[in-house]
């Protein structure tokens, strides 16, 4: 297969990280399924040797993975929640938007954010591809949602019926589209003149610091730096001018763009001010990203060991969150039910079904309660505070909770 970068079409010669072979991190399996043949797809992170963007290859279309299942619902996450309410007064205020505006949101998932701008009387527009998400945005939310995959002919259709932006939001969805041109370009063609653009995204800096790969995976297309965002928004004729560094996903950049040009606030100097420090940790050298993986191995050979140890001493082990990212750590370490019985879940969308790959099933959180396990692997690490406040009744039956990212601890 011919690779080539899906922001400046080089050859990709450059591996970043190899995690071998997984099955899609969203395509959780029913009862029935679980004899079936199921797809594995090379897991193999290059970086181009050009622009330094990460990436995988499109190795399925998007409709197959954002189809009418996607399980993975926004709102279930009270601190991503509390987030974005304080993003959607920030806007409202810093912005000036009013009665007139239009707010559209790329990615709007089941209305987790476009119904605090309604709340405030914004009308707002969702684009989401699932569904069955959007569906659900609909129903509960009251929020106007077109189901379609955004580029320049969502776009185009978009502006044909009147409805361009005066704020695009983005959270979290840059890096699941395989034609990252595209969708950049259609955000530009979208957004009003004098209009503007907020998203959100894993900052690839955090990503090796903090050693979340298993933040990788096929959904995930492009992982990104400041450089490497800053570029792919040039291209189609937008200046970023700010940016805010969030805690959010293990570590996220918020970004701010218009129209190339326009006269508005002067750039930010955290603009330059990050461009120095990633430039000084060495994301301008393609030599440093051949240094990610012998970080990699040590969590998979810690983790392998730990659940080792507790099994052998008769201990029992579940895990807390069916999270894409829990997904890509235990393929990559082949852990399967005779290590983690079962994980729970708060979402009811996922009660009852198997995790891609390990096939382990997806249990509601009364379970622990039930079966009260020596140890809880969290699986959503980045919520692990959230998460250690709703589990702190383990103590009770002298129960620990465990995270192997971005090393094995052992908390309570």
């Amino acid at each position: 297969m011919s690779l080539t970068c899906r922001l400046c079409g080089q050859a990709l010669h450059t591996t970043f990280v190899d995690l071998g072979m997984s099955p899609l991190s969203n395509a959780y399996l029913r009862r029935d399924q679980l004899d079936g043949m199921e797809p594995f797809y090379p897991l193999h992170v290059r970086v181009c040797d050009r622009c330094l963007l990460v990436q995988v290859p499109e190795l399925q279309k998007p409709e197959a993975i954002f189809g009418d299942q996607y399980l993975y619902f926004s709102s279930y996450s009270e601190s991503w929640l509390r987030h974005c309410e304080a993003y959607a007064a920030m806007a409202v205020d810093r912005f000036s938007l009013g009665p007139g505006s239009l707010v559209v949101e790329l990615a709007s998932n089941d209305g987790y954010l476009l119904q605090f701008f309604r709340q405030r009387g914004i009308p707002v527009l969702g684009v989401e591809p699932a569904a069955n998400v959007a569906q659900v945005a609909r129903e509960t939310r009251g929020i106007p949602t077109e189901v379609a995959f955004f580029g320049t002919r969502t776009a185009a259709r978009l502006c044909a019926e009147g409805r361009q932006a005066n704020l695009i939001v983005g959270n979290n969805v840059l890096a699941h589209v395989p034609d990252l041109r595209d969708f950049v370009r259609g955000m530009q063609q979208l957004l009003k003149p004098g209009g503007l653009i907020t998203v959100e995204f894993p900052h690839l800096m955090r990503l090796v610091e903090g050693n979340q790969f298993d933040t990788i995976y096929h959904e995930h297309f492009s992982y990104f730096s400041f450089r490497t965002a800053r570029q792919a928004f040039a291209l189609a004729g937008l200046e970023v001018f700010d940016v805010d560094e969030w805690p959010t996903h293990g570590g996220s950049l918020r970004v701010y763009a218009r129209h190339a040009g326009e006269r508005g606030p002067a750039s930010s100097p955290r603009v330059q001010a990050l461009i120095d420090r990633e430039r000084a940790a060495g994301y301008d050298d393609l030599a440093f990203y051949g240094r990610f993986r012998p970080q990699v191995e040590r969590v998979k050979r810690d983790l392998l060991a730990f659940l080792i140890g507790a099994r052998r001493r008769g201990q029992r082990i579940v895990g807390y969150g069916a999270a894409a990212k829990g997904n890509t750590l235990l393929n990559y370490c082949g852990v399967r039910e005779d290590f983690v019985e079962y994980v729970v879940d708060r979402s009811p969308h996922k009660q009852g079904w198997f995790l891609p790959g390990t096939h382990i099933p997806i249990r509601a959180p009364e379970a622990i309660d039930e079966t009260r396990p020596e140890y809880v692997l969290i699986l959503p690490w980045n919520l692990r505070d959230e998460i250690f406040g709703q589990l702190a009744r383990i103590r009770d039956w002298g129960g620990r909770l465990v995270v192997a990212i971005p090393s094995l601890e052992i908390l309570l």
